[in-house]
């Protein structure tokens, strides 16, 4: 049985997604491919089950200062209802991206799709195959978790899928991996009392994000009694069945850690079928699916997005090229995708968000730049809400906004306008022209 569509997408997460949802709306004839779970790897194995159960953990830790507002509570928690409440939200999630699709026209597929050439997909559903031909492809196959070679998965030994996936709080976790993916386990977990180490490689957690922000938030969480060592090397990640325990080399000399389970968070890697890509003569590499501008491979008519086409592995992102991309084949092309406008944010407790340069690429690309920074103890609301510590970083070369930080309670929130600031491409003359309600976390925009 043959079906004829203007567009195939093979996957649904972000990517999958929201080419499918705008190409339809833009009038194109549209099927969307899912071997899994409906939303991908965001909804129901990375951003929306942790955002769920790190909700829960910030409302725990909030009730250690309420006491200071005069409220008296009692602080218990009761680790099956957090388990629900994370399932109700995935689950609330991935039929928000069905029923999104549904209601957008498009026909929903569940089962394993292979691509045949520029114009079939073949679909193994329901013991039955449906060979959809099409003018145009999309490969959003996401991506999967990333073990270092030599640390195989076990009972103790866990990736960010399989820790979500437990119904028990273990007592001690030692993670590896001081990235995004890490330090939100962690904030998560020491929040809730377990005892958290984390092993870094790099020589400051967040490597990538801003030195200033990185040091910050590590003092924060080691406040939390998190213990986080850097530039050390995980030599040998060992299960004995009791325990987990982890030998690491820094500095020349070795240290031996111990806890109940190890979760590895040494990040992802697209998931790609090689043999796949290889019979369709599509260039690819372990970091992912090679596109040109407009997310297209090497073979005319098929297209890739989100973490198949390698980092930043982030779902905004992966977004963000869908539209771009339904724009380009169904649109007026008006809608694209800059990735020097891709924000970053790291859903630690508080968080750390930026868009744009940090001062350190700012500095090894020889720009010059001045620096505004402003910090969080003179918000008035900050301190009414017991905000906690932070500060707003921007960077501005020739007066034109180049790059932004911020650290604080709700920073993935706040760099939303310096997101939209930098693809405006505004200055700080022109920022100077903004009105920010008073009293607001927002002022801290304006130093």
């Amino acid at each position: 049985m043959s079906e004829f569509y203007d567009l195939v997408v093979v996957g649904s997460g972000p990517g999958g997604h929201a080419v499918a949802e705008h190409s339809a709306l833009l009038g194109a004839k549209v099927a969307v491919v899912e071997k899994k779970d409906w939303g991908g790897v965001c909804t129901n194995e990375g951003c929306i089950p942790t955002k769920a159960l790190l909700a829960c953990s910030n409302a725990f830790s909030e009730l250690r200062k309420v006491k200071r507002l005069g409220i008296q509570a009692q602080g218990s928690f009761d680790f099956a209802a957090v388990k629900r409440h994370q399932s109700q939200i995935v689950r609330v999630s991935s039929l928000g991206v069905q029923k999104s699709l549904q209601e957008a026209g498009i026909r929903l597929i569940k089962g394993n799709g292979r691509i045949l050439s520029p114009s079939e997909v073949k679909v193994e559903s329901g013991g039955q195959d449906v060979l959809l031909m099409t003018k145009n492809i999309v490969i959003a196959w996401g991506s999967v978790p990333f073990f270092p070679p030599g640390i195989l998965p076990s009972g103790r030994i866990l990736s960010s899928g399989e820790f979500l996936a437990m119904d028990r709080l273990p007592g001690s976790v030692l993670i590896l991996g001081g990235g995004g993916i890490g330090l939100e386990f962690a904030s998560f977990l020491s929040g809730l009392g377990c005892r958290v180490s984390i092993i870094e490689l790099m020589d400051q957690i967040l490597p990538y994000e801003d030195e200033d922000a990185a040091r910050f938030i590590r003092k924060e969480l080691e406040k939390t009694g998190i213990d986080i060592v850097t530039s050390a090397r995980a030599e040998r990640v060992t299960d004995t069945g009791d325990c987990v325990r982890i030998e690491i080399s820094r500095g020349g000399e070795s240290r031996l850690l111990e806890a109940e389970l190890a979760l590895i968070c040494s990040g992802r890697k697209p998931a790609l079928n090689g043999k796949e890509l290889s019979d369709l003569g599509i260039d690819f590499s372990e970091r992912g699916i090679r596109v040109d501008a407009r997310q297209q491979t090497g073979i005319e008519g098929i297209y890739a997005v989100g973490d198949a086409t390698g980092p930043p592995l982030l779902a905004h992102r992966a977004a963000q090229q869908g539209k771009a991309l339904a724009s380009a084949l169904f649109g007026d092309g008006s809608v694209y995708y800059e990735e020097r406008y891709v924000p970053s944010v790291s859903y630690t407790r508080p968080g750390l968000a930026r868009v744009g340069m940090t001062e350190k690429a700012a500095r090894s690309s020889g720009i010059r730049f001045e620096v505004k920074r402003s910090d969080f103890g003179s918000n008035i609301l900050a301190r009414a809400e017991l905000k906690g510590g932070g500060f707003f970083k921007a960077l501005y070369s020739e007066d034109r906004l180049i790059g932004a930080a911020v650290v604080c309670e709700g920073a993935a929130e706040l760099i939303a306008g310096m997101g939209l600031a930098l693809a405006a491409g505004l200055g700080h003359s022109d920022l100077k022209k903004w009105i920010i309600a008073h009293p607001t976390l927002s002022e801290i925009l304006l130093p």
